[in-house]
């Protein structure tokens, strides 16, 4: 019996939460001029592990069934800004440039470390000639 990777599904969940962090950070961008706006930013993706939970199966009409949770990584909360300029908006273009370049280097990471477990897992596979 094999056991399941997970890593393929935590790199897709992270890809999917770096998205949505780059959309809000990109609004954020956008609307800098706009009186009143408040920038935002999406919850931590440690926030969002941390509210995923693992599905037991149950094997055994014997065992206890716990239903799992979905947890969204969209959502959004008003981002922590540097400061508040006179049209009270927050966004401040090199917070957002920051945490852009930030999400630039998760992707990276993100993306190396599966093709680094996919090369893996194919010469694992590849049979001797």
């Amino acid at each position: 019996m094999t056991a399941p990777v997970y890593l393929f599904d935590l790199a897709s969940r992270q890809a999917q939460w770096l998205a949505t962090r780059q959309t809000t950070i990109s609004g954020n961008v956008a609307n800098a001029n706009t009186p009143g706006y408040r920038a935002r930013d999406v919850e931590p993706f440690a926030g969002v592990l941390d509210k995923t939970k693992l599905v037991m199966a149950a094997t055994n009409n014997g065992h206890i069934g716990i239903s799992p949770s979905t947890t969204e990584a969209t959502k959004v909360k008003k981002s922590e800004s540097w400061d508040t300029v006179y049209s009270k908006n927050s966004v401040s273009l090199e917070q957002e440039l920051i945490k852009a370049g930030e999400v630039n280097r998760q992707h990276t990471l993100n993306t190396t470390i599966v093709k680094s477990f996919h090369r893996m897992l194919l010469t694992s596979v590849r049979t001797p000639s």
